[in-house]
């Protein structure tokens, strides 16, 4: 399809919703939007960085018994199974005690969106890195179990990506995404029409 059919079609589709309460435009409505068909969305690598960005740093208290905050995070899109690995600086801080301990953190999941959120989230997400400096090995293993807890709360609660709907109108036409991949550089959201 050419550009100016593209266009000539939004144009129709356009002065259609105009007329959206009278009866017999309602069809038509509903083949416009079903000519529209998917559409992709990508979202640089770049974009993502930034919104995410705006998240951190994230701070829990596990176990009652540390202080752990997660700051300057680092995303990149993993080619297979369309996931992505998420990295950050790390520090612990024991409550009782007055020193802190830094080190990073990495974590790579599965990409799903959450259209009541409207917001990419990670899913079946595995610590991939955990290393601390400075501190003994069974020092290391209780603060991996908090740094598990931490990493929860960022799966649950810190999207990857959000998104407005009205970001996802084409021509007058609500769409809402359907599913995720990932490129190099990119997040990339196949979005239909919302029926």
């Amino acid at each position: 399809m050419t550009a100016s059919n593209r266009k000539t079609r939004r144009d129709l589709c356009a002065n259609l919703l105009k007329l959206a309460a009278i009866p017999a435009v309602a069809p038509l409505l509903v083949s416009c939007a079903g000519l529209s068909g998917p559409r992709q969305v990508e979202i640089p690598l770049e974009k993502l960085q930034a919104g995410l960005g705006k998240h951190f740093p994230v701070r829990q208290r596990a176990l009652s018994v540390f202080d752990i905050q997660l700051a300057n995070p680092q995303i990149k899109t993993l080619r297979e199974n369309d996931r992505v690995a998420l990295s950050a600086e790390l520090t612990v801080s024991p409550i009782l005690v007055r020193q802190s301990w830094r080190g990073s953190l990495a974590i790579s999941g599965r990409l799903v969106v959450d259209n009541v959120r409207h917001a990419v989230f990670l899913s079946d997400a595995q610590v991939d890195r955990f290393a601390v400096d400075g501190i003994g090995e069974s020092q290391q293993r209780q603060i991996a179990g908090a740094a598990n807890i931490v990493a929860d709360k960022l799966i649950r609660d810190v999207p990857v990506y959000s998104y407005k709907p009205e970001d996802l109108r084409f021509a007058g036409i609500q769409f809402v995404p359907v599913a995720i991949r990932t490129t190099s550089s990119a997040l990339v959201l196949v979005v239909e029409p919302a029926i």
